[in-house]
């Protein structure tokens, strides 16, 4: 009797990256399930083009699944993703802090509900269009989170927060490609109708005019009270418009400058109403701060790190605590508190958590 295929729920957002991960799945003989997260909400001017998991994107899928001859299904999440990413979308931006609402989905949704679903239908494994590795330590057994072979597409920085448990259970077909473009060929090669199709930008669930400000403006109104603009000794240059509508390191909307030099915002104070702004020297710092999540690194370590998705990682000393803090050995820019602090040592992953304000400010 010939062994049992090993079964696949794929996450299909409808773009080439998901497409060609299911595609590259159903090559290597696995037996593979397509699912496509439903999370736009009914507020949406129109969801056919919400982004990724939109109307629009199902239809792509369904058109990959058809094309690859694997079951497809849609499965309902609006209110999970709504309690889950959305309302700490709007909570995070009304306090101030710049949330990552990708890696929420990826916490609260993507790697656990579907995980789930998961065992509800029998499947094995979760697979995603994700760039990034996996190993397993020969020495301890733990398994290792990596950077994807493409340094440029790498997104385990959106990843560091999975578990040994859920670490045993995904796979990333997309690591070890070399390039973007070599994932095109393949789509073309596998006759996917989604070959070409261009990278969603924008925040899955914004899909008004206007961004995510007029979204956060119609949910929390009070991000947008007027206020003052202050310098960091506290003197009042100007007014704003809301809070609401800046994050740290932000030029735009600053109309103002000292002795001819630019301002950027420093820090928000939506008790106050009050955005802090100073020259652009005055967003370096060396010190980091966040709530560790990931405790791998027990002692003070050398690593690499990076405080945002698109920075490239930075030499930084660890020091684990309550909070954990890490110093650059290079300074920073724009710190920007509610965003993920991730950190490697080579290529994996050892440590991360959400930025927080230093000990000591408001």
């Amino acid at each position: 009797m010939p062994p049992k295929k090993q079964r696949v729920l794929v996450a299909m957002s409808g773009g080439v990256d998901s497409s060609v991960a299911a595609g590259l799945l159903v090559r290597r003989g696995y037996d593979v399930v397509g699912v496509t997260m439903q999370i736009w909400q009914e507020s949406q001017t129109d969801p056919r083009h919400a982004g990724c998991c939109s109307l629009g994107a199902v239809e792509d899928a369904r058109r990959v699944a058809r094309r690859l001859g694997i079951p497809y299904y849609v499965i309902n999440f609006r209110r999970e993703f709504r309690e889950s990413v959305i309302q700490d979308f709007l909570d995070e931006y009304a306090q101030g802090r710049t949330p990552n609402p990708c890696i929420q989905c990826n916490k609260h949704v993507k790697f656990d509900l579907l995980l789930r679903k998961a065992d509800e239908i029998g499947c094995d494994f979760l697979a995603t269009g994700h760039y990034a590795r996996l190993r397993r330590d020969s020495k301890t057994g733990r398994r290792r989170l990596m950077r994807a072979r493409d340094m440029r597409k790498d997104q385990s920085y959106a990843l560091y927060m999975l578990s040994q448990e859920q670490l045993g259970r995904v796979r990333f077909p997309l690591g070890e490609l070399s390039s973007k473009s070599e994932t095109r060929e393949i789509a073309r090669e596998l006759g996917l109708p989604v070959a070409d199709k261009p990278e969603s930008q924008d925040i899955c669930f914004v899909s008004e005019a206007g961004g995510y400000a007029e979204f956060l403006r119609r949910r929390r109104p009070e991000a947008f009270m007027p206020g003052d603009i202050v310098d960091s000794a506290g003197r009042r240059l100007g007014t704003h418009p809301g809070v609401g509508l800046y994050t740290i390191g932000q030029r735009r909307r600053i109309r103002l400058n000292m002795n001819g030099r630019p301002l950027y915002v420093l820090r928000l104070d939506p008790k106050e109403a009050r955005v802090v702004v100073g020259a652009a020297d005055e967003l370096l710092t060396h010190d980091v701060f966040f709530e560790d999540q990931i405790r791998s690194v027990r002692t003070r370590t050398r690593v690499s790190g990076k405080i945002r998705y698109n920075m490239p990682p930075a030499q930084a000393v660890l020091e684990p605590g309550t909070p954990a803090r890490a110093r650059f050995l290079e300074p920073v820019r724009a710190v920007a508190p509610g965003q993920a602090a991730v950190f490697y040592k080579g290529a994996t992953v050892v440590a991360g958590g959400t930025i927080i304000a230093p000990p000591g400010t408001n």
